[in-house]
């Protein structure tokens, strides 16, 4: 059945959308069964997919499949949708910036929508000290060009990453995330001077105190302090488990830094722009970093990453030594901007907090219904939140086999999630900031039924 004819027989959406669909001119005819094996003669099998249906249309926290099936989407592209599917704004300044260009590469002829984002970054950026911001296109990228800022400005090659952190896939940022499967299964060997501190952990019985020693030891064991350019921490673990970092640990970090002259540089690519009730998840510690990394949720859809950092560290590197093709795209940058502009109008890190609140309550109270000594965890901070499930409370021993049955359930029910975790036994919550009360309910609703599904399976 073509898609167009799908999309005209839609009567579950509570409203129109806000932007007219521009049908082709052909219809396409193609199924999410068609797909799959098209996908499968065509694209390498390690670019994974959590889901095998192929998106058709979407609308706020809403995705319809090429089938026509709608989906409430509780994955958001996985954190880069905190201001939703097409808003509006976004839409209406990328398609403007397009109408006058849409590349011409910041290295050879500059614009002033680049310059304008990076303005507006320094600005919400964390400290008192005067920040410049260097836009990308990745995650990954931001990183590697974080840690290589941080090597020029203090003249050392040391990185000190930590257990369970995801930092990218590239082999610099493979070198630091930790998790071996399936990142950095089978690609070695991976950089050297990047060295691993132990991240606390109630699960296996490590403090703040016992991470804070695991990485004093480290400095007389492997990382020579005076040789560490930086510390790279994500606030929030993202692929790691949702878990945040103590407080406590976050400001013995910034003490430990600059104790030693190291940089603190925190990875907020899947925890800021609203996800945790602040601009970035480093501010609710209170401790400010000497540089971020920046991505996902920055430019509402669009393929946009950044580094942002004190001005003197961040002129460290020559003319020329930064930089990127397609680095701060002007249509990239022009949605970032419109992206900022809905988090702030619409108060979007206040409907965080209290969209948080409302999320861990009601888990608790579907697993106490629905699961019972099975969903053993319940974490994060806004609305960065995970539930995590174990076979019983007893041992807590990690459950990923009842966790992979969830989201299948609720696939099948209309929902998306996706697991995290170093077991893969914790789902993660990214539905995007503007969602409605109901359909955060409805959602909610799925994720019960399809955890009573899992759970009776198993019984």
């Amino acid at each position: 059945m073509a898609s167009t004819a799908k999309r005209t027989s839609r009567k579950s959406t509570k409203k129109k959308p806000q932007i007219a669909i521009v049908e082709p001119a052909v219809p396409t005819v193609y199924s999410n069964a068609d797909l799959v094996a098209r996908r499968d003669a065509a694209v390498p099998r390690g670019v994974a997919s959590a889901a095998p249906v192929y998106a058709s249309y979407a609308e706020n926290s809403e995705l319809w499949d090429v089938d026509g099936k709608r989906f409430i989407d509780f994955v958001g592209g996985i954190g880069v949708l905190n201001t939703g599917h097409r808003h509006p704004g976004v839409i209406a300044a990328a398609k403007a910036q397009e109408d006058l260009y849409t590349h011409t590469s910041f290295q050879v002829v500059p614009y002033a929508p680049y310059i304008e984002l990076a303005e507006k970054l320094n600005a919400l950026a964390p400290g008192d000290a005067p920040k410049k911001t260097l836009l990308v296109t990745t995650g990954a990228e931001a990183v590697e060009n974080a840690v290589k800022i941080a090597r020029a400005a203090t003249g050392r090659p040391g990185v000190i990453a930590f257990t369970g952190g995801y930092h990218g896939r590239t082999l610099l940022t493979l070198g630091m995330t930790g998790k071996v499967s399936p990142y950095k299964k089978n690609v070695g060997p991976f950089p050297a001077d990047v060295f691993r501190a132990p991240f606390p952990s109630v699960r296996d019985g490590i403090t703040v105190e016992d991470a804070l020693t695991g990485l004093k030891n480290l400095f007389l064991t492997d990382a020579q302090p005076d040789r560490v350019a930086c510390i790279i921490i994500e606030p929030v673990l993202g692929e790691g488990g949702y878990t945040p970092v103590p407080f406590e640990m976050m400001k013995e970090l910034r003490n430990i830094c600059d104790e030693h002259g190291i940089m603190l540089i925190a990875d907020e690519v899947q925890a800021g722009f609203g996800r945790t009730g602040k601009w970035f998840a480093i501010e609710h510690s209170g401790v400010v970093p000497d540089l971020i990394t920046v991505a996902k949720s920055m430019a509402g859809g669009y393929p946009l990453a950044g580094v942002i950092g004190r001005a003197d560290v961040m002129d460290a590197m020559d003319p020329g030594g930064l930089g990127g093709t397609y680095g701060g795209n002007p249509v990239a940058c022009a949605a970032a901007l419109a992206a900022i502009t809905a988090i702030e109008d619409e108060d979007l890190l206040a409907k965080s907090i209290a969209m948080g609140d409302k999320l861990k309550a009601r888990f608790a109270e579907i697993g106490a219904r629905a699961a019972p000594y099975r969903m053993w965890d319940i974490r994060g901070l806004g609305a960065m939140v995970a539930v995590e499930f174990v076979t019983d409370f007893d041992t807590a021993a990690p459950d990923g086999a009842l966790t992979k049955r969830i989201i299948a359930h609720a696939l099948e029910r209309g929902l998306l999630l996706l697991s995290c975790g170093m077991h893969g036994n914790a789902i993660r919550v990214m539905v995007p900031l503007t969602a409605s009360e109901e359909i955060v309910d409805e959602g909610l609703a799925i994720f019960e039924a399809a955890l009573a599904a899992a759970v009776a399976e198993t019984a």
